[in-house]
């Protein structure tokens, strides 16, 4: 049971970098939208980071659902196993 909430908690951590590395990374977002033919670079910069910012809100998402049914399963797999021991010792 050890090994599991371990990878559990490795998962977890996981989430938390990804949502540190967002943060940082959309610190030196620009929110204006850049169309003229002098602002070629800035439209590029905007590009760039717009798709690593939909990456990681991607993977952030599809962690978090990992980590939360996860976590579920390990805790009534936990609980179920608490149960059934107290069971046997009422038994005796």
């Amino acid at each position: 049971m050890f090994a599991l909430a371990f990878l559990w908690a490795v998962l977890a951590s996981a989430v938390v970098v990804l949502a540190v590395y967002r943060k940082r990374a959309a610190r030196y977002e620009d929110d204006v939208i850049h169309v003229q033919d002098t602002q070629v670079a800035m439209i590029g910069k905007q590009n760039s980071l717009a798709r690593t910012l939909g990456v990681v809100d991607r993977w952030g998402k599809i962690l978090t659902i990992v980590v939360v049914a996860y976590g579920l399963v390990l805790l009534t797999s936990y609980l179920y196993i608490a149960w059934e021991r107290s069971q046997q010792l009422n038994l005796r």
